[in-house]
């Protein structure tokens, strides 16, 4: 996007070197990664079609070639591949989201998300005593107050999936009423889904409604808005979701539900991650990200984390700004963590899940 473009879509008031806000500075690495949401929550603003028109034009190579570039030129070994294996850890929302889930099944998910690792992996790794865990653990309305009372004390979040997951074509009422139940039971993290019929239709007002709708539903719990990226065909409509998302006041932009063909991508998270920027610069409000679906090994969660680094900056590898939805994702983790340890790979049932 260039400046002249953008400054012909901008009025005179809104001009000037306060509106452009340096991102911000870089933290300590081993700095601890904060279990609460400490930043200013992002309050959203009027709907701007115009700057949304400053953003359409996505080069879907050029973002390609990007990702490309991201992936290919940094090679994380040893120690400090544990180390950033740790911090996916620490930045993960610990998900399940099937047809047969059961109490007892999120109760074992929940046990897992306080004690994530054998006392092996623990010990071996020098970490004993430090509180590395799951974000969240994310689950379906009918299990959130399961999922609070199993993790209470733990400082870990509950996530609930709400608004007629996965494809949001309740009546928006319906949908408001879940949302409302959830945060009720005890969720402090609120996952949501759009109707994607809105953004082929090109209803942002509609859209953009419907999700400050949602945002007033959640209160004081943390909204995350999923888009469901594989659904929207192009980039451009990605782009300009997540545009109208953050400026309806989401705290989080979601890839995916995890339930569509095509789920979470890097050149996707690009488009998705220079959105936020862009927003940051117009604002100065920090918006979360989270791509979900897809993403079950360990090297892909060092992409991702590579390329929130490289994008925007050190300050989003923490869990307030940064998850990953997953489901197997920490099983592969913890088999490369006692690969590190033990130069041997062991089998999927050594690391239990639920």
């Amino acid at each position: 996007m260039s400046s002249t473009s953008r400054e012909a879509e901008l009025s005179a008031d809104r001009l000037g070197p306060s509106k452009i806000t340096p991102l911000p500075a870089r933290t300590a690495a081993n700095a601890p990664a904060p279990q609460s949401h400490g930043i200013a929550r992002n309050p959203g603003m009027k709907l701007d079609l115009g700057f949304m028109e400053s953003m359409r034009s996505v080069n879907r190579s050029a973002l390609e070639r990007r990702v490309a570039s991201l992936t290919k030129r940094r090679s994380i070994k040893a120690d400090n591949q544990a180390a950033w294996l740790l911090r996916a850890v620490a930045c993960m929302d610990l998900t399940t989201l099937n047809s047969n889930d059961t109490e007892e099944r999120v109760r074992r998910l929940c046990a897992k998300a306080v004690n994530p690792f054998r006392r092996d992996i623990v010990e071996g790794l020098d970490i004993t005593g430090e509180k590395i865990r799951p974000a969240a653990v994310c689950v379906y309305h009918p299990f959130v107050a399961t999922a609070v009372d199993a993790l209470r004390g733990s400082g870990i979040h509950v996530a609930a999936v709400s608004t007629a997951f996965p494809h949001g074509l309740t009546p928006l009422s319906t949908r408001l009423q879940e949302i409302e139940a959830s945060v009720s039971d005890g969720a402090d993290e609120i996952d949501v889904v759009i109707p994607r019929g809105l953004v082929f239709a090109a209803k942002w007002q509609e859209l953009y409604n419907e999700i400050v709708a949602m945002r007033a539903a959640c209160g004081e719990a943390h909204l995350k808005v999923i888009l469901g990226t594989g659904d929207l065909a192009t980039l451009r409509n990605v782009m300009l979701a997540s545009m109208v998302a953050m400026m309806a006041g989401a705290d989080f932009i979601k890839t995916s539900t995890g339930k569509e063909s095509v789920n979470a991508t890097l050149p996707v998270g690009l488009a998705m991650v220079r959105a936020i920027r862009a927003y940051f610069e117009e604002t100065g409000y920090l918006i979360g990200f989270k791509p979900a679906g897809g993403i079950s090994t360990a090297k892909a969660s060092l992409d991702w984390l590579v390329l929130m680094k490289e994008e925007l900056g050190r300050r989003w590898l923490e869990p307030d700004l940064f998850r990953f939805g997953a489901s197997s994702l920490l099983t592969d983790i913890e088999r490369q963590l006692e690969h590190h340890l033990t130069g041997h790979y062991s089998a999927n049932h050594r690391h239990a899940m639920a």
